[in-house]
């Protein structure tokens, strides 16, 4: 009789620490989740050599456009990728010159590209990139591999609505930023 309960009780502690690991696992993903794209680590310095709005969902414009209106830099340069931001290139700020484009390819190693080549061009030393807060990470990743210098990000607000989709499309997007695309 004791042999049969034996084998009952290792069984319900394999299932245990079963549930004790999947729940650790899902409690580090949730912390990863909230440090990374949830609440990415944020500073912006005073001064820079160009903003880069980045483009996509959020409410990118008002941050981009408040950063140079606090004249943070010369220049703001607008990408107009395959999302857009809504809009035709911003009217121009006074003592800002405004810069728009359309990267190819149309997305962030696209922006990161054509971005990298005009600070080559123009000498640029640092960028304060506007994106959202699940793309702030993989932007500075990105923009890391085509700038040499700092890329500071300055995050603006997602709609509540786009947070269901953002979260998984974030963590694929990164995992590819960081896994298969390592080059500009």
């Amino acid at each position: 009789m004791t042999s049969q309960v034996r084998p009952v009780r290792l069984l319900r502690g394999w299932r245990r620490k079963t549930i004790a690991a999947v729940a650790a696992v899902i409690v580090a993903f949730a912390a990863a989740t909230a440090r990374v794209l949830v609440w990415p680590v944020e500073w912006t310095p005073p001064k820079a050599d160009a903003i880069v709005m980045l483009a996509g969902p959020g409410d990118r414009l008002p941050v981009a456009l408040q950063l140079a209106k606090e004249h943070r830099a010369p220049v703001l340069v607008v990408s107009r990728g395959w999302m857009g931001y809504g809009g035709p290139c911003p009217p121009p700020t006074p003592g800002i010159r405004t810069i728009c484009f359309n990267p190819d390819p149309g997305d962030t190693r696209g922006e990161a590209e054509y971005v990298g080549a005009l600070a080559r061009r123009n000498a640029w030393q640092s960028l304060i990139v506007v994106a959202t807060r699940p793309q702030a990470v993989r932007a500075q990743l990105i923009f890391g591999r085509c700038f040499g210098g700092p890329v500071y990000v300055a995050t603006a607000p997602l709609h509540l609505g786009d947070w269901p989709y953002q979260i998984p499309y974030g963590w694929g997007a990164l995992v590819k930023a960081a896994l298969t695309v390592r080059s500009c």
